[in-house]
């Protein structure tokens, strides 16, 4: 059983240290027996003072760490005020220093200043809160930061945004080691959406628009509809009611990417789905999605996932 160890440091915030067991311990296989065994730890294996009005006593210290297969780092609100590597309390710098090579490791929120300062991001790409990205990209410059997004899977190092961020990584974590049908059935019995559209922009503070403004949310709903069908950005905009320029102006404020990066990023969610749960040919996959032919499919799923279809329907159809 892949085991899921969360380290849990003086000050950290109760939301983000509950969301790996709260994801990670609702997945099960067709057999109802759990696919993952969560374990929290703290430094000594003492109590530690949350954010908020309480400590949480936990049942292992940082000796954990050397038998996960992923390490959760969550936030806590001092992560934030990490100046550079000489600012880690050498406790936790040891802590992460015994993780295994071959470990997943996982932050959430601020979680990523901490991984960064223990050297775990040197020439990675990652992300972190918005509110923290300039401060963070200066601090560490070695790190390739995008604020723009929920989360970032460089492989076996993973970084997220703020708080609810951290369910769309694990649950993308669930995705990647078990598939859409058992991430899907996860996101719904804890309740939130299985995959969320667009970066953080869609969250960062701006002026509110004018009560005149039309959204974009019923042509999006609109065009979810027909991703098999043509859709060029007069249409989104004609069906909005906007020119071309108002609509993409509209667009980005609300879902943080273009018209065309969001229909490639929708068009790939259904053809992934539709190889992980059909027996359809690649090519009548490719024409479903909206991709025209089975090339083009091949090149997005190649681009966006490093494999090619047939591959990882066969990963994922033998999961």
């Amino acid at each position: 059983m892949h085991r899921v160890v969360v380290l849990a440091v003086d000050g950290v915030i109760p939301f983000e240290l509950s969301v790996p067991s709260r994801i990670f311990c609702v997945a099960r296989d067709a057999d109802g027996e759990p696919l993952y065994e969560v374990l929290t730890c703290t430094v000594d294996g003492r109590p530690v003072a949350t954010a908020a009005d309480y400590s949480v006593a936990v049942e292992h210290d940082a000796g954990a760490l050397a038998g996960a297969d992923t390490v959760v780092v969550p936030a806590a609100e001092w992560f934030s005020q990490i100046s550079g590597r000489e600012s880690l309390p050498a406790g936790l710098a040891e802590a992460l220093a015994a993780i295994r090579p071959d470990a997943r490791v996982v932050s959430i929120c601020v979680g990523t200043f901490v991984l960064a300062a223990a050297g775990l991001l040197d020439g990675r790409p990652a992300t972190t809160h918005w509110r923290h990205a300039r401060r963070f990209a200066k601090l560490f410059p070695e790190v390739r930061m995008d604020a723009d997004v929920l989360f970032v899977d460089d492989g076996d190092v993973l970084t997220s945004a703020g708080a609810s961020a951290g369910v769309d990584l694990c649950l993308h974590l669930v995705r990647r080691d078990h598939g859409s049908e058992i991430a899907n059935q996860v996101a719904r019995l804890c309740v939130v959406p299985p995959w969320r559209d667009g970066g953080q922009a869609q969250y960062v503070e701006q002026p509110v628009p004018e009560p005149s403004s039309v959204g974009t949310a019923p042509t999006r709903a609109w065009a979810m509809e027909r991703l098999g069908t043509p859709l060029k950005l007069d249409d989104l905009a004609g069906h909005a009611g906007m020119s071309r320029r108002t609509f993409t102006r509209h667009f980005r404020r609300e879902v943080g990417m273009s018209p065309g990066q969001w229909l490639t990023h929708q068009r790939l969610a259904l053809a992934r789905h539709l190889l992980e749960s059909s027996d359809l040919p690649v090519d009548r996959i490719a024409d479903r999605a909206g991709f025209g032919t089975a090339a083009s499919l091949r090149q997005h799923i190649q681009a966006s996932l490093g494999v090619s279809p047939h591959v990882y329907r066969r990963t994922f159809r033998a999961v």
